[in-house]
């Protein structure tokens, strides 16, 4: 199989189901974003030696490419004119939500009650979560603003929202098994 096909070089580039669209457009916009999400995963992965952590951090990246795929798929060609699903894939569903917030609560259970906004930082992997969260923020975003113009499935941004707070108690889990400071965020006084 070719890498390239030079069926984009005058900046269009087709959906699941062959719709073709600009390369600026929000559904790719969306996927893409989700995409270098899932590059950051791995590579907070690759920093970690837990075996426990890295085979969620796998699983988050292997439901990442399903939700990618499903924002590929306009929500019009999702059926086949046989009546079967285009993707013949596991969907991004509530379960996969619901193992997100097990994991989050599993994490809360052993970090200290949080009563300041915590700064980016202090060690390497750590901020690495907070750029992948970040991301995560953003992927969210434009897919909402996808959902508006042509909707999607909603577990996709429920995931995404998950997803994200998953990121931030990860890097406090981090912060705490990497033995460095939380710098919590006290404001100057004026």
């Amino acid at each position: 199989m070719k890498i390239y096909t030079k069926t984009g070089d005058k900046g269009t580039t087709a959906l699941f189901g062959g719709t073709r669209v600009p390369k600026n457009h929000l559904r790719i916009d969306s996927y893409g974003t989700v995409d270098e999400l899932n590059s950051y995963i791995g590579l907070i992965r690759d920093k970690n030696s837990e075996d426990t952590l890295r085979k969620t951090l796998f699983k988050i990246q292997s439901d990442l490419f399903i939700l990618g795929a499903m924002l590929a798929t306009p929500t019009e060609k999702e059926t086949l004119k046989n009546g079967k699903e285009r993707l013949n894939i596991d969907k991004i569903t509530e379960k996969s939500v619901v193992f997100l917030e097990n994991e989050i609560d599993l994490m809360n259970k052993t970090l200290p009650q949080m009563t300041h906004f915590i700064l980016p930082g202090g060690h390497e992997t750590v901020s690495f979560c907070h750029i992948a969260r970040c991301v995560c923020r953003r992927a969210e975003r434009l897919s909402v603003a996808l959902n508006e113009e042509e909707t999607i499935n909603n577990n996709i941004l429920m995931y995404l929202n998950r997803l994200s707070d998953y990121l931030f108690v990860l890097a406090r889990k981090l912060t705490k098994d990497l033995k460095v400071t939380e710098v919590k965020w006290i404001p100057e006084k004026r």
